[in-house]
């Protein structure tokens, strides 16, 4: 049995350094004094990212749910300071302990294991289909997990939009970051606990899918019309009734009288419009990568993605 004593904590953290890299409304790249930008191992360690891309081509090939494995890890590593009250269900440790082994063999305790998730991540996206994007590098790995943080912080799948809205927001993000965010549910799986308004014909296929494994662990695709690859089909599934959590609905529903629909419109402008969904996830990225980033002294380059030095 594998014992993770801390698993990742606070690792992905980014920050742009060129904001009309996306349109203007992040700001420039300096955290406290200390700049983090997509050169930063230019010659500390030129071959980081051609690294971690070559493995990821190979263990993409190999297993394609890799890839939002990796997504969901950057999400949960920036919204907490651990993952344990999830680490079941949060695949993709394996291919950073590769990718990081690969880095200290080339660059010993050079590229942080926050720059590798973050690379990994947006491998994820690119490979995936989704868009690319200039991610600035240099950020440092925490010495510390709390548990207490990742209780807190971490939307559970069955949350209500004003929950979301909550989350997201103690984190510096607002609804147009919840739903683009939200978006990278088109690829992946979930557990198979479907929201009880879901379309009728979508919820009990659903239902007998459980039944028939006699597991109510089953996963399903969060997107079962295109589930590797990267687009806006989840926006237009949610749009029909068929978003698979209680979390991708609510997107749509939730509002519960509030005059504020700004949600369920966005979801329905991100359902017509792919490019507009693929610009506002990439500036939420950048955005979500922004929270309490360790730069400069702060926090520590790890040997081992798993444990503190």
């Amino acid at each position: 049995m594998l014992v993770v004593l801390l698993p990742l904590t606070s690792l992905s953290r980014a920050h742009p350094v060129s904001p009309s890299s996306w349109g203007g409304d992040i700001d420039s790249g300096n955290v406290e004094g200390t700049l983090v930008f997509p050169e930063f191992y230019q010659y500390s360690c030129p071959q980081a990212i051609d690294i971690v891309m070559s493995f990821f081509h190979q263990a993409i090939a190999k297993q394609p749910r890799i890839a939002a494995s990796l997504l969901r890890l950057h999400f949960h590593d920036c919204f907490a300071q651990n993952s344990i009250p999830n680490k079941n269900s949060l695949r993709g440790f394996e291919v950073i302990d590769e990718i990081k082994a690969q880095l200290e063999a080339a660059c010993p305790q050079t590229v942080s294991c926050a720059d590798s998730i973050a690379l990994a991540a947006r491998g994820s996206t690119v490979l995936s289909g989704g868009p690319y994007w200039e991610l600035p590098l240099g950020r440092k790995d925490s010495r510390t997990a709390s548990l207490s943080a990742s209780n807190s912080n971490i939307p559970p799948q069955n949350s209500t939009l004003q929950n979301l809205i909550t989350l997201f927001s103690r984190q510096g993000l607002d609804e147009q970051d919840l739903v683009a965010l939200s978006g990278c549910h088109t690829i992946g799986n979930g557990n198979n606990q479907p929201d009880e308004n879901l379309e009728r014909k979508y919820l009990y296929n659903l239902r007998s899918v459980c039944h028939k494994a006699g597991n109510e662990n089953v996963i399903s695709p969060l997107d079962f019309s295109s589930p590797t690859k990267f687009d806006n089909t989840y926006f237009k599934l949610i749009l029909y009734g068929r978003g698979l959590l209680n979390s991708d609905e609510v997107l749509l529903t939730g509002y519960a009288g509030n005059t504020d629909h700004q949600t369920m419109d966005l979801v329905k402008s991100y359902a017509g419009d792919e490019g507009l969904f693929f610009r506002h996830f990439v500036k939420s990225m950048v955005k979500m990568g922004s929270i309490s980033p360790l730069i400069g002294n702060n926090g520590e380059v790890r040997k081992n993605c798993r444990l503190i030095n």
